[in-house]
């Protein structure tokens, strides 16, 4: 079936990110579940895939590699700067699990939340809103640890005051020999942070796209939105903002280390995750896919093992 032929004409036209070449994409989703670590030409020769049986084990396990990290760099004597995403969140509760096991302090930690809703002018809600990333961050990972914690001065969250220092920031931390580890997961339509596909088209060369540090009030794709109304929302569509404030691929892209994850799957095998996570590791490094530079960076990327497929139509 020619997916450009059955679009042709339909309300998907124009819905999907313009950019995608949707055969690439469906090619992409067409191998089997055994050939999803297959490595490629543009991956690092540090990058690695790591399969999970449940997603309770993915969360031990990227909770495991979060600790690791912290406690990796304490050792070695230097600053860990850690970008955060609000999901996967599971993950937060081993971490701190595994922190507090080892009796290891977070005091040389620099905690940055890569996202954060707003409005359209990137004006976000208050911290003790328990919709605010930042009261997420608060109740999951920061409380928890105790006197083991990230410093508060040391925290810093994607609000409109906040967002656009952090390039400034973390250069700084860079230059004095600190760590950058970005943490994320996979959007539906293959984003970093809410670094949105649809962004790429303001950019006339891949080099612009990556100077890009940040956005406030960002414009959200609809499959955004209705991801997050299925896995944060209830399905209540009418409450999930159309806005985000966002750090971008200038960011992201210049970790020394990340550790990902891809843990979107439903109850009777059925998720919504598996077509991101290939487009992810095999579309090739394109603005129009961001996680698509990902593989191309040193470190770890989790995923159930549900997601590798098949990705073909099940009646249940």
């Amino acid at each position: 079936m020619n997916l450009l032929t059955t679009f042709a004409g339909s309300m998907m036209e124009g819905f999907l990110p313009a950019g995608w070449d949707l055969a690439r994409m469906d090619a992409c989703c067409s191998h089997p579940p055994s050939a999803i670590a297959e490595r490629q030409a543009w991956w690092n020769e540090r990058f690695e895939l790591i399969p999970t049986e449940t997603v309770a084990d993915f969360d031990v396990v990227m909770g495991h590699e979060i600790a690791a990290a912290i406690r990796r760099t304490r050792d070695e004597g230097r600053d860990a700067a850690l970008i955060l995403p609000v999901g996967p969140m599971g993950m937060y509760r081993w971490a701190v699990y595994f922190l507090k096991e080892w009796g290891v302090s977070c005091s040389h930690v620099h905690g940055f939340n890569m996202d954060e809703w707003s409005d359209r002018t990137g004006s976000t809600l208050p911290p003790d809103n328990p919709g605010a990333f930042q009261f997420a961050m608060q109740q999951a990972f920061y409380g928890p640890l105790g006197p083991l914690t990230v410093p508060e001065s040391r925290r810093w969250f994607a609000t409109p005051d906040r967002l656009p220092h952090y390039a400034e920031r973390i250069g700084e931390l860079k230059s004095k020999g600190a760590e950058l580890i970005v943490i994320f997961g996979i959007g539906r339509v293959c984003h970093i942070a809410f670094w949105e596909p649809h962004f790429a088209a303001e950019f006339g060369t891949i080099e612009e796209w990556k100077a890009q540090t940040h956005r406030l009030g960002a414009r959200l794709h609809p499959l955004t939105i209705e991801q997050n109304a299925l896995t944060s929302f209830r399905s209540r569509t009418t409450l999930v903002p159309a806005f985000a404030n966002t750090i971008g691929p200038g960011l992201f892209l210049k970790a020394d280390r990340i550790i990902g994850g891809a843990e979107g799957v439903f109850d009777r095998g059925m998720q919504w995750q598996g077509a991101s996570l290939w487009m992810t590791l095999r579309y090739g490094p394109d603005p129009w896919v961001p996680s698509s530079f990902m593989p191309t960076l040193p470190g770890r990327l989790f995923y159930h093992k549900g997601l590798a497929g098949p990705l073909v139509p099940e009646l249940n």
